[in-house]
């Protein structure tokens, strides 16, 4: 997952399952040319619970940028690590000599300063399919089964796949962008802890959403950065169990 086409490399800080303490550091690998990748590094096992880290992995991954990746525990927090995310958040990532947090910032500041290859939404597209994952929150979290959460995702997923239809295969067209970048992670972790808690899942007569997912989940950058699923569930147990 070490790999890239530019020269130097940034620090990503993420947190990968929580009961993995301190952290780990990514191996260094030489940067490869585009018909010579390096194999994956991943770290079985503590790729967690985290869509919104993935989402800038997935922009290191299709921007071919080297970045080394340290994993946070933050049940307990080095003090290193809060000296440099005083709020105790990640992702955060190293740009030069600046620490940013945020996916939303991380994502955009990676745009700017890499624009080849582009990765950029256009603003009337950059909010599509943007409610999808808090209605997921709702139907997880939801004791009720006629409170209607079902139905929101639903609509959201039913909008989702309709506007696919007519526009896609990807929020931009042809072309993979942030949007998709920020989404899949997200579709991800609604398969799996929807499958898991609530035996439920995307209906097959949402093809379009369907065949989405299984075009984005299939790419190397998504296969190198995805979540084991036992770290999916863990990670959402709370919010079930809460």
């Amino acid at each position: 997952m070490c790999r890239g086409g530019h020269s130097g490399r940034v620090g990503l800080f993420g947190l990968f399952g929580s009961g993995y303490s301190g952290f780990l550091q990514k191996k260094n690998y030489p940067n490869p040319t585009r018909d010579n990748r390096v194999p994956g590094c991943r770290v079985p096992g503590y790729f967690g619970s985290g869509p919104f880290t993935q989402r800038v992995l997935l922009t290191l991954e299709e921007k071919r940028l080297p970045y080394d990746l340290k994993l946070v525990n933050l049940n307990n927090k080095p003090e290193w690590f809060l000296s440099i995310s005083p709020e105790g958040k990640v992702p955060i990532i190293k740009l030069g000599e600046k620490w940013i947090p945020d996916s939303d910032v991380i994502t955009q500041a990676l745009e700017e300063k890499f624009p080849e290859p582009s990765l950029a939404t256009p603003p009337e597209k950059a909010t599509v399919g943007s409610k999808i994952f808090s209605t997921f929150i709702g139907f997880l979290k939801s004791k009720d089964s006629s409170d209607g959460t079902e139905q929101a995702l639903l609509n959201e997923l039913t909008a989702f796949n309709d506007y696919l239809q007519e526009n896609g295969p990807f929020i931009n067209g042809e072309l993979i962008s942030a949007a998709d970048l920020s989404l899949a992670p997200k579709l991800y972790h609604l398969e799996i802890a929807l499958g898991h808690y609530k035996k439920w899942s995307i209906p097959d007569s949402l093809t379009y959403v369907n065949s989405y997912m299984k075009t984005i989940f299939s790419k190397d950058s998504f296969v190198n950065t995805r979540a084991e699923p036992k770290d999916v569930i863990e990670g959402w147990r709370p919010k079930v169990e809460g």
